[in-house]
């Protein structure tokens, strides 16, 4: 692995080899409704989407309106977008590749 978390511990990387198992989306639906709370999963899915937004140079205001996130979880989100480890970035870039 080249890129080195700062976080990196051997039961998150366990928690990351099971995410890796997962075939479809049903298969995830069920881990993350056992792993995660409906809160938990809403959250990390509000935060995608404001990532996303933010990728479509979108306005707070804007995401705001469309997510009912937080300014400050956009601020959040949108410093991960420029200062993070670039996850969301290849995620969306992904995810944009299989849209096309």
């Amino acid at each position: 692995m080249a890129y080195e978390s700062k976080f990196k511990r051997d039961d998150i990387d366990e928690l990351f080899d099971a995410v890796l198992t997962l075939e479809d989306r049903e298969d995830c639906y069920r881990f993350f409704e056992d792993i995660c709370t409906i809160n938990e999963i809403h959250a990390i899915a509000q935060r995608l989407q404001v990532a996303k937004l933010l990728s479509q140079k979108k306005t707070y205001s804007e995401i705001e309106g469309i997510t009912k996130a937080s300014t400050a979880t956009i601020s959040r989100i949108n410093k991960c977008l420029v200062y993070g480890a670039d996850g969301y970035k290849r995620v969306l870039e992904r995810l944009k590749d299989e849209e096309e």
